[in-house]
């Protein structure tokens, strides 16, 4: 088990009821869709492990979603140019923890998982289909769910154990799907509770979260962004994961959070 913590919480979705209710969505401010934050060198060297250990249990990519995963991995590029810390050429990218990272363009979501610590999702909408598939995926961290059992399928499938994803709000994200736009990034954030701090927690949808009882706690917070690749018009889903110990939230949270978990 990897314990790997940021210093702090910078999304506190539970604050407000616009971030706690679902889906949630605000717009990403210009710049702000990949975060680079103090546990940027342990979250990277994790996923790299991950991906070393686990293959395609951490990392999928259906042949025609290849496209999709090129042109996701020029946009991390572009970005990264801008971000601190970065260097970014043709051929070799220097990261903030010291690390030259050949950009391999032959193996897109590999050279992603070495360059950002988000897990990035490609969601594609085949032609006459209702629903968006999940075609492509790097989950190093997952919280309590399988790439295994989400590979290829709709999202109303992949949703299947979310008793609130029904109804209403499948299609109101459908919708938010069908309608984002490539210049308009959007972003939400969902919170949960662990008995342990690893990132990386596959379950199948039969294997429920086990209850942490009143043993020691991590509160983990995934911001989760929405984004259009212009190009091949995929959605990318992107998941950036904060861990910290229950006892370093202030007393406020603390308070708030047992009344909502309760």
């Amino acid at each position: 088990m990897a314990e790997i913590c940021q210093k702090a919480l910078p999304v506190k979705p539970w604050r407000e009821e616009r971030t706690r209710r679902l889906p949630g969505i605000s717009p990403v401010a210009p710049g702000e869709w990949l975060v680079v934050d103090d546990a940027y060198a342990a979250q990277i060297a994790h996923k790299a492990r991950l991906v070393a250990a686990q293959g395609d249990k951490v990392l999928r990519l259906e042949p025609s979603a290849r496209p999709a995963a090129g042109e996701l991995l020029e946009r991390i590029l572009d970005e990264l140019g801008a971000i601190p810390g970065f260097a970014v050429g043709a051929r070799k990218v220097r990261c903030p923890d010291g690390r030259v990272v050949t950009v391999d363009r032959n193996h897109p979501l590999e050279t992603c998982s070495k360059l950002v610590q988000e897990d990035l999702i490609l969601l594609q909408k085949p032609e006459g289909a209702d629903e968006h598939v999940l075609t492509g995926a790097l989950l190093g961290f997952p919280a309590s769910w399988m790439l295994a059992e989400k590979y290829l399928k709709p999202l109303t499938m992949i949703h299947t154990p979310v008793p609130e994803y029904a109804g209403d709000i499948a299609r109101r994200v459908q919708r938010l799907f069908d309608g984002i736009q490539p210049d308009r990034p959007m972003w939400r954030a969902n919170f949960l509770t662990y008995g342990d701090p690893e990132l990386h927690q596959p379950r199948t949808e039969a294997d429920k979260r086990p209850v942490h009882g009143d043993g020691l706690r991590w509160m983990r917070v995934e911001r989760q962004c929405l984004l259009r690749l212009p190009r091949t018009r995929a959605v990318v889903f992107s998941i950036h994961t904060f861990v910290v110990p229950w006892a370093r939230l202030d007393s406020e949270d603390r308070d708030l959070l047992q009344e909502l978990c309760a």
